[in-house]
């Protein structure tokens, strides 16, 4: 039997390479399902000069072109839906529920994002506010950068595959995607299904591997704007390598979730529940450090083991899981040897996960120690911890306790101590009553501190990805 052989897309068809492969395992089965092809640093040259060359071809393409491209797109991952849930849940252990929301986002993005881009404005600048502007007028107006690299992880791979690939589209760029290697087969879909749609052969380029392509593509010098998604270990190589150009990275995380003595009990359980073991808790926003005021941790503690009880683990294939396999053995591996860690510290495991192959059940360990690792580190696992807070301010100070800062959470009734996070808390967003985990598409995303700079979300990203031109004219 024959194993399906990822190659790279360039310019609107997949590219047969002599590059060296290695296979690819499913989380479902263990076994090897495609051989991914390490791309060569020629095979990245050519996918740069592809997309250099559609982007001269096409830099002057009309902004109603751009937008019905992304209307187009859409309609084919909408048509595509049933065989793009089965590959998500197959390539990466997502369960079918989680697998639908995602493909039906990221139908609703291209939408959306081509909606926004109608609403983009330029400005006119007062130059005769200066003496020396008399007679004078200035505007603005955004322009491409040009070749846009998009470097993906495997969490979430239609979804923040298109969160870059749509708003750098319609600012008029062309992009070339490096997905994670457990995300290859899906991204090199998408972008046949976008070409397929009429997106002219080059704005799209997708090429396979693991670290060297990616490195290769951000530091060639036609690439003039990098936006990656992924760890912040990555997210320095890779500002290295790429040196003095745009880079716009959302990077690691261990989100702070903080239930304050007058916030639902209940309620908080659940949500939090939700946001730290659904899609095994292998999102950058994903629960993971929840510190709870005194008068009501016990109360809390038990309503969340409770709560993360009830969510389903198992097969993913199930419309009812809420939990199903890790992307790899490897990555539940890293997870166990973290209940291990807090076990030879004497930390107590309020629930203690259980593992079968790749899947591992909710894990909730309590008060971890400062240096321990599920209070320092990124988890990116179904495995949390809480701890106790004597009040609200010794609460955000922990929160703040961590070189992370991507989205936090707050849980209160109280206005003014929503206020006072708003100001306070280290994050570059925050939900007040509702998980960390929660997102919208129509806000600016991003984080602070370690977990990276620059904003997506659909207005956000498409200014990130395109450039401000002020014009002068004396008359």
């Amino acid at each position: 039997m024959s194993i399906l052989r990822l190659e790279p897309f360039i310019d609107g068809s997949f590219i047969k390479t002599s590059d060296p492969s290695t296979d690819i395992d499913s989380p479902l089965t263990l076994k090897p399902y495609a051989q991914m092809v390490e791309a060569s640093k020629q095979s990245v040259e050519l996918a740069v000069q592809s997309a250099q060359q559609a982007f001269l071809k096409h830099r002057r393409s009309t902004l109603a072109q751009r937008v019905d491209w992304l209307n187009a797109a859409a309609k084919g991952l909408e048509q595509a839906l049933p065989e793009l849930i089965d590959n998500l849940i197959h390539d990466i252990g997502k369960p079918k529920k989680a697998s639908s929301f995602e493909a039906n986002r990221s139908v609703a993005f291209l939408k959306a994002t081509a909606a926004e881009a109608l609403t983009l404005r330029g400005e006119t600048i007062p130059v005769d506010a200066s003496p020396n502007g008399t007679g004078k007028m200035g505007f603005t107006k955004r322009h491409p950068y040009g070749v846009i690299a998009g470097i993906t992880p495997f969490n979430a791979p239609i979804n923040l595959l298109v969160q870059k690939v749509a708003p750098a589209l319609v600012a008029g760029n062309a992009i070339i995607i490096k997905p994670h290697p457990a995300a290859q087969r899906i991204s090199l879909r998408v972008a046949e299904i976008f070409h397929n749609a009429g997106l002219p052969k080059g704005l799209f380029n997708v090429v396979t591997g693991d670290k060297f392509p990616a490195q290769e593509l951000v530091s060639n010098p036609l690439v003039m704007a990098v936006t990656l998604t992924g760890g912040t270990i990555a997210g320095d190589a890779l500002a290295k390598a790429a040196g003095a150009k745009k880079f716009l990275a959302e990077l690691g995380s261990n989100a702070a979730n903080i239930v304050l003595a007058d916030a639902n009990i209940k309620e908080a359980a659940k949500k939090i529940a939700s946001a730290s073991f659904e899609a095994s808790g292998q999102q950058c926003i994903s629960a993971q450090r929840i510190i709870v005021e005194a008068p009501v941790f016990e109360e809390f503690l038990q309503a969340f083991v409770l709560a993360a009880q009830t969510l389903k683990v198992g097969d993913p294939y199930d419309e009812a899981t809420d939990v199903g396999p890790m992307v790899s053995s490897a990555t539940a591996d890293r997870v166990m040897k973290m209940v291990l860690d807090a076990k030879e510290r004497g930390l107590q495991i309020a629930l203690e996960p259980k593992r079968h192959d790749c899947i591992v059940s909710p894990g909730i360990i309590v008060n971890p120690t400062p240096e321990s690792s599920i209070w320092r580190d990124e988890v990116f696992g179904p495995l949390v911890c809480v701890s106790i807070a004597q009040n609200a301010d010794q609460a955000l100070e922990m929160a703040n306790d961590s070189e992370f800062g991507l989205q936090g959470a707050l849980f209160t009734e109280s206005l003014k101590m929503a206020m006072k996070f708003s100001e306070e808390f280290e994050v570059g967003s925050l939900w007040v009553n509702e998980a960390s985990r929660f997102r919208l598409d129509m806000y600016p995303f991003g984080g602070s501190k370690r977990s990276g700079f620059g904003r997506e979300g659909i207005r956000y990203a498409i200014e990130e990805l395109s450039q401000v031109r002020f014009t002068g004219i004396s008359f």
